[in-house]
């Protein structure tokens, strides 16, 4: 039996994700770059048969390479792939630190596509699925975080080109798109320096919580849909941005405008 291979399981919606693939019987690969969180998450779910951690940055191909030596070894190979490790930033493009946007392009874009790469033999034979994690953001501009929405809608084009190429082989791809949610992702947004942002986050609704998003995307999953959206409040927001983009843009300047002040 192959196992479910999680990205930034550590916390927020990856954990919520592991707990949620676990409860329904799936083999689980749990990796994060926090290491010590990881090895207790893991301890809390007290199945070593059924759970194998491998802290690493996703952005290294050793990792990668380790990763899917490890699901083979342990369980047959990778059946589901679930690219979730994220992280953004909160500051204006012209102040930040062009080596804060790349990072948070690498994270979000260049790892997963990378990881992908690499587990493809192992999808192939077990005509499995690929679930990228992705962000509203990658469809609309928000003040503030402009490699984060490049980066997640780079992710959506680069999955969207695979789900056809892979489509012969049997591939099934995912895109997930939280809006707002409860998760460490923005606790933890950079700075325009790379060290942690100096101000409160902006949204726009009451964030969902992460475990409300992750029985969303493992229904998706179960059903082999294309993708899954976030809320209602998130699709009018895109819906806004394509039909009138002038007005969500004065919108958008009203809702985030502490983004303009640092």
């Amino acid at each position: 039996m192959s196992c479910v291979l999680i990205t930034g399981a550590a916390s927020g919606l990856g954990w919520a994700l592991a707990q949620a693939c676990f409860a329904r019987g799936d083999n689980l690969l749990l990796t994060d770059i926090n290491e010590p969180m990881l090895r207790e998450r893991a301890q809390t779910l007290n199945a070593p048969e059924r759970i194998a951690t491998l802290a690493g940055d996703i952005c290294e191909p050793a990792h990668h390479r380790a990763l899917l030596e490890t699901a083979a070894a342990r369980f047959g190979g990778v059946g589901v792939l679930v690219n979730n490790a994220g992280i953004t930033h909160r500051s204006l493009t012209q102040k930040t630190d062009p080596e804060v946007l790349w990072r948070v392009m690498r994270v979000n874009w260049q790892a997963p596509l990378a990881l992908t790469l690499a587990a493809l033999p192992q999808l192939q034979q077990q005509r499995g699925s690929i679930v990228n994690i992705g962000s509203m953001a990658g469809w609309m501009p928000v003040l503030g975080r402009s490699a984060y929405c490049a980066a997640k809608s780079a992710l959506a084009q680069s999955f969207e080109v695979l789900r056809g190429e892979q489509l012969q082989h049997g591939i099934h791809v995912l895109m997930a798109y939280p809006g707002f949610l409860a998760t460490p992702i923005e606790q933890n947004a950079l700075g325009f320096d790379g060290g942690p942002a100096r101000h409160a986050r902006s949204s726009v609704g009451k964030p969902r919580s992460a475990e409300w998003m992750a029985a969303r995307i493992v229904r998706a999953l179960e059903r082999r849909q294309k993708r899954v959206y976030s809320d209602r409040l998130a699709m009018i927001g895109s819906l806004l941005w394509r039909l009138r983009p002038d007005l969500y843009q004065r919108i958008m300047m009203k809702k985030f405008a502490v983004e303009l002040q640092q």
